[in-house]
């Protein structure tokens, strides 16, 4: 591998099992990578940073340090990024991403294709996608993301070498927010808020409402009374306080779109992206409300165990309150409506009236 000044991994925090093995595989790349890991743990990260490795092997210094520094940006012109439009990776991003394993590298000997939640392809096109990334070109690498592997996805997965990123620890994220310029007690807050995920961390950084809108969630079982008017107030507080959680988010969206808008008036609007960007803002709109959604429950979820430890595991109403709780989080796959979920979840919690 060409030794280059750039680091590939400049974005990429901790999964050093996993840097390692991309090192060593980038050398002499296969036709398919499988990153298993939960979102927020690097994989999106990682894959740009191989790609780059890929790209650069065999150039010389400049051209390599060149290659690493375009992928990593997301600005290689032989580095695809295919992510789903809405709730599935359809049929025809598929066959977009068919069409691209076929087509020659722009610049050199490979190209790479990374896919993005691709546990999410729909049934109609796994197929398709099955031959291409079983035989593609020899110029082609595949790079596929995904959360957990479903049953109907096995088969894709196993024509892929696997290789699996852990969820961040609490230290890590923490570490990483006051590299980046986080004062010591916000990181120590928002790292335990995040789940693991460093693009979730990162945001609750920046947010100064995170622990009032975790002291809401906390109060939710002292102020339900019985009645639907507590529950209507409490839903419509605790929804004013997701809308408030979007202001970091829609803040830096902001400035992508400022800076997309310098690009189109210097370079006009074709080929801009602006469709892309709008749609991924969207995705990531709704992406944070549900983990908005994940978090409260979760803070929700603590003061009932809590309790329940204070009464030596002997409590019916803790036990059925953490059970409708669990079924509500595990609704959240759906995309239900925000305030039809947590109506049900405060009356079914409510003492009764």
């Amino acid at each position: 591998m060409t030794a280059t000044a750039v680091d590939p991994w400049v974005e990429l925090v901790g999964q050093d099992e996993a840097r390692a093995r991309l090192e060593t595989a980038a050398r002499a790349p296969v036709h398919a990578y499988l990153f298993l890991g939960t979102r927020g743990s690097g994989t999106f990260r990682a894959a740009l940073g191989f790609a780059g490795l890929v790209l650069a092997e065999g150039l010389e210094e400049a051209g390599a340090e060149r290659a690493i520094t375009l992928a990593v940006g997301g600005k290689h012109p032989d580095v695809l990024v295919v992510e789903p439009q809405g709730a599935s990776l359809r049929v025809v991003e598929a066959e977009e991403i068919i069409r691209a394993g076929l087509r020659t590298p722009v610049e050199g000997d490979r190209k790479v294709i990374v896919v993005t939640g691709i546990e999410v392809l729909e049934e109609a096109a796994i197929g398709k996608l099955l031959k291409v990334i079983e035989e593609p070109p020899p110029s082609t690498v595949f790079v596929l993301l995904a959360e957990e592997i479903p049953p109907e996805m096995v088969t894709i997965a196993s024509r892929c070498v696997t290789v699996e990123f852990g969820p961040l620890s609490v230290i890590e994220l923490e570490r990483a927010l006051i590299d980046g310029g986080a004062e010591a007690d916000r990181a120590a807050v928002a790292a335990a808020a995040a789940g693991g995920d460093l693009d979730r961390a990162r945001l609750l950084a920046t947010d100064d409402d995170l622990a009032d809108r975790a002291d809401r969630w906390r109060r939710v079982p002292e102020r339900l009374d019985g009645s639907g008017f507590m529950v209507a107030e409490l839903v419509g507080e605790l929804r004013a306080g997701m809308d408030q959680a979007q202001g970091p988010l829609e803040a830096r969206q902001r400035g992508e779109l400022e800076e997309l808008e310098a690009r189109v008036e210097q370079l006009g609007e074709r080929g801009s992206g602006r469709a892309e960007l709008v749609a991924r803002h969207k995705r990531e709109v709704r992406r944070l409300r549900s983990d908005e959604l994940r978090f409260g429950l979760a803070t929700l979820a603590r003061v009932h165990r809590d309790r329940l430890v204070d009464r030596g595991g002997d409590d019916d109403e803790s036990l059925s309150a953490l059970a409708a709780i669990q079924e509500s989080a595990e609704n959240l796959i759906r995309n239900p409506n925000e305030a039809l979920l947590l109506q049900h979840l405060f009356l079914r919690l409510a003492p009764p009236g």
